[in-house]
């Protein structure tokens, strides 16, 4: 993964911050979190980050379309930690053929940068379920790419 931290120049609605205390359900007995938690960690953000852009996971439905995750990636540099608070920030990185969610956790005292990752999602009609090359206009509608 060659891109390590949100670009400066976003749209503001493409990029959200979102602050997890990492609970005690969701670690070992070494108080780290488990490696299948973080999944769940982008999946908080890239709702948030959704519903900023007005097109979470029911928006996508009744826009006739389904984005189901195709790809995940995750590069962990430093555990998680029981209590630990953490801020996970996503961001839109590809639009284009596909729907590409960056993610970097922070610890949120430190700023340390503790894991990095991205999903990739691709657009199928719901009702023929065929797979889209592009992503449909509802999309770059939402992102303020086109009106």
């Amino acid at each position: 993964m060659v891109m390590v931290s949100k670009p400066k120049d976003l749209p503001e609605k493409w990029s959200v911050d979102v602050e997890i205390e990492i609970p005690f359900h969701d670690v070992d007995v070494m108080e780290i979190a488990w490696h299948g938690h973080y999944a769940k960690y982008f999946e908080v953000a890239r709702c948030k980050l959704f519903d900023q852009l007005d097109y979470n996971y029911p928006e996508m439905r009744d826009s006739g379309f389904a984005w189901p995750v195709i790809d995940m990636h995750i590069r962990y540099v430093q555990p998680l930690l029981f209590r630990q608070k953490v801020t996970v920030t996503a961001w839109v990185a590809e639009w284009e053929n596909r729907l590409r969610i960056q993610y970097l956790i922070a610890d949120s005292v430190s700023g340390a940068r503790l894991t990095k990752g991205h999903t990739d999602q691709v657009a199928i009609k719901l009702h023929t379920k065929e797979l889209l090359l592009a992503s449909p206009s509802i999309l770059l509608k939402k992102l303020g790419i086109t009106s």
